[in-house]
């Protein structure tokens, strides 16, 4: 089992960066593959990302593609967030799934969520 907390939300202004990253328990971190999703009020939970276990593939919904990059190290998932939009304004969640190795899959353990808030 692993424990997903993530740091780094905020309040910024259009085109600011914000770097949030999911630190994660456990000795087995790196068998687990990773994704980000994000709620907005109102809204459901939509895909925003995700790492291979490897980290070697990753994949990005189309409304962040070019601005977002995800990257993870020995215990820890970035996702590095760039030329910011009102429109990403969200909870932003990790989540993590021992039994994938790619970018689709079916994440079964979820982070608390940390705010983002882009102001126009």
């Amino acid at each position: 089992q692993v424990q997903l907390v993530e740091s780094g939300g905020g309040s910024v202004q259009a085109g600011d960066s914000l770097r949030l990253s999911c630190a994660a328990s456990g000795r087995t971190f790196s068998s687990y593959a990773m994704g980000w999703f994000r709620q907005a009020p109102g809204k459901a939970r939509e895909f925003v990302a995700a790492i291979s276990r490897s980290g070697g593939r990753t994949r990005y919904a189309d409304s962040v593609k070019g601005r977002f990059t995800m990257s993870r190290d020995k215990n820890t998932v970035y996702l590095q967030m760039n030329s910011l939009k009102p429109e990403d304004t969200a909870v932003y969640s990790c989540a993590a799934d021992q039994d994938c190795a790619g970018t689709y899959c079916e994440y079964d353990y979820w982070g608390q969520g940390t705010q983002v808030t882009v102001s126009s």
